[in-house]
């Protein structure tokens, strides 16, 4: 007897599956909302050099502001003051003739700098100054964050395969919780972003097990819906992201705003399950038939304690085993599907963020714009849950990564004067890139092992940050030739769109509970 007969018995797509969405709805829309926090409260807005100081005389006592700033601040190429050079003495001839011409000695700001608050009340820029030579700092906190991420990856599969998902997931709550509220009140850019770390270290745990726990719960022909549906709750938070921070425009009220909901999250865990397909799969059977009977009762089908016989689903020799991320690459064909999933992931991840940070914007301010860019995905799940059950796991992520990959090529040809076309192509990839992503979570799901499931996704999950780490760096490659980053990203989509044609098909198939379920030929056949 397998897991997925006996989810038959309890209803493996009942009120229980649905709740257990639920109280893993609210924490996955905390994630989007601080995977992109970034692009809020690191926002950089005009500003020009402060000189208040230079009234200290009284000499521009009766001037008005513009003659002081005449005075004071050279122009740029676009006719506006420079936003890192003052004058090393006043210009009093510029009041004259206002030449644009003018040649002068400047200075960098001597006294700070005075912002443009119409928009931000507050961000990391205004607060510590990051601006000019300090500018790259504001985005150094997006790279320290994903770093934790990155680290929060091993450390949560690991973690998850030998401890249980639930008890992980609450670790993920408190220290996600803890450390972003404190982010909140730092007094200095170190303290920020060593607790900005912290929270990604957390967040991904989160992320990893959420996605998990549905899953194992779900019986064999509701996975991809219960994947998908639960994936929405991403595109939720990232909209709601936009009227948060144009209502919390001041990046310590958004930052705890953006986290608050993880305090209802922590509230709710007493209601979470554990996975009962790991319980049986390290041999704690009296756990699981806990968890069973509770899913059967809610479910309506009453007490099965006499219809099932745990003790021959339970993996006796599991029991104390602890799995690592060694046995992922010990037996040959783990070791093909560790190889090949790796790169599919981080084709995926390269390719999505290569174009979300290519796509320019449409025109409008900052918060609608990314309104528009994070309601493009919802139609993309949709479409994509339709194409799993339909062409199966394998050609659907296979089809959406070459698919994202045509759109780039086309791109690359379009002339920039067709930016109507440009914008259209552009938006397409993206939604099809987020189909990727959405397709290979719940692929890599159905292809590891329970007992090792967890380890799998981290590594999964730490080539994914791998490939966001690099995009802007292949971004950065314009400079020696324009189309270049265009071309490695097209070539990466492709290239891990035809590796995965090499993985198994897992529509309609159980899922792997040891590795040997894996290396047998009837468990991985197409």
């Amino acid at each position: 007897m397998k897991f997925e007969n006996i989810l038959e018995e309890i209803d493996g797509f009942g009120p229980y599956q649905i709740f257990i969405i639920v109280l893993l709805c609210v924490p996955r829309i905390v994630l989007p909302c601080h995977y992109l926090l970034n692009n809020f409260i690191a926002a950089l807005p005009p500003h020009r050099c402060d000189i208040s100081t230079l009234d200290d005389g009284g000499l521009f006592r009766n001037w008005t502001q513009q003659q002081r700033l005449t005075v004071s601040l050279p122009l740029g190429e676009d006719g506006s003051f420079r936003s890192c050079e003052m004058f090393a003495e006043p210009q009093f001839q510029l009041l004259v003739n206002g030449s644009k011409d003018f040649d002068a000695t400047t200075v960098p700001c001597q006294s700070g700098w005075v912002y443009d608050n119409s928009t931000f009340t507050s961000t990391l820029a205004t607060e510590w100054d990051l601006v000019c030579d300090r500018k790259s700092l504001t985005q150094t906190t997006s790279s320290v964050f994903f770093l934790g991420v990155l680290i929060g990856s091993i450390a949560s599969g690991f973690l998850s395969d030998r401890y249980g998902r639930r008890n992980i997931l609450l670790a993920s709550y408190i220290m996600a919780t803890v450390f972003s509220f404190s982010s909140a009140f730092a007094n200095s850019y170190v303290v920020f972003a060593v607790l900005r770390f912290f929270t990604g270290f957390g967040l991904t745990g989160i992320g990893v097990n959420s996605v998990v726990l549905s899953i194992e719960w779900a019986d064999t022909d509701h996975r991809s819906f219960i994947s998908v549906i639960g994936s929405l709750s991403w595109c939720l938070g990232s909209m709601l992201l936009a009227p948060l921070a144009y209502l919390a425009n001041d990046w310590r009220n958004l930052t705890m705003t953006a986290t608050a909901p993880l305090g209802l999250a922590i509230l709710t865990w007493w209601w979470v399950p554990e996975s009962a397909r790991w319980l049986l799969a390290h041999g704690k059977v009296e756990k699981a038939k806990f968890y069973i009977d509770k899913c059967a009762k809610f479910n309506k089908r009453g007490d099965l304690s006499d219809k099932i016989k745990l003790e021959s689903i339970g993996n006796e020799e599991n029991k104390d085993k602890n799995y690592t991320y060694l046995d992922l690459i010990k037996t040959p064909k783990m070791r093909k599907l560790t190889l090949l999933t790796g790169i599919v992931w981080y084709g995926v991840a390269s390719t999505y963020y290569g174009i979300s940070l290519k796509i320019s914007g449409l025109g409008l301010n900052i918060y609608l714009t990314h309104f528009i860019y994070a309601a493009i995905e919802v139609p993309a799940k949709l479409m994509v849950y339709c194409c799993l059950n339909i062409v199966g796991r394998r050609k659907c992520q296979a089809g959406t990564l070459l698919l994202t990959g045509l759109c780039i090529a086309i791109n690359i040809f379009l002339p920039q004067d067709l930016w109507h076309l440009r914008i259209i192509i552009g938006i397409l990839g993206k939604g099809l890139s987020e189909a990727a992503f959405t397709t290979v979570y719940l692929y890599t799901t159905e292809l590891y092992p329970t007992v090792v499931r967890q380890n799998g996704l981290g590594y999964c999950s730490v080539m994914s940050r791998l490939g966001i780490s690099v995009a802007p760096l292949i971004l950065m490659l314009e400079d020696f030739w324009t189309p270049l980053p265009q071309v490695i990203i097209c070539s990466v989509a492709f290239v891990s769109g035809l590796v995965a044609l090499l993985l198994p098909e897992t529509l309609k198939e159980r899922l792997p509970e040891t590795i040997q379920d894996v290396e047998q030929k009837t468990v991985l056949v197409n």
